[in-house]
């Protein structure tokens, strides 16, 4: 994970552990795929329904971060809520 990554993640990080009521089930997988990087954010199943809101408002608000965070690098970042642990 190049130190660009390893931000954006961060930042995605910290908002997901600030919505949970379970933050140390909060995890960010960071890879590369066809020049653009894909962020997974796996939370608690009960967790995920805050990140994503009512309409997905703030799930739209988080993914807009994200981009505008990565634009400031130059890079290009697609953002996915997921539920459980992530696959090892």
């Amino acid at each position: 994970m190049s130190e660009q990554q390893a931000d954006l993640a961060k930042v995605i990080e910290v908002v997901g552990r600030v919505l949970a009521d379970e933050p140390d089930q909060v995890r960010v997988v960071a890879s590369e795929h066809r020049g653009t990087t894909l962020l997974e954010l796996y939370m608690a199943p009960g967790d995920l329904g805050r990140a994503i809101g009512r309409q997905g408002r703030t799930a739209a608000a988080i993914r807009t971060l994200v981009t505008s965070a990565a634009e400031r690098v130059g890079k290009r970042v697609q953002l996915e809520f997921r539920d459980g642990e992530p696959p090892r």
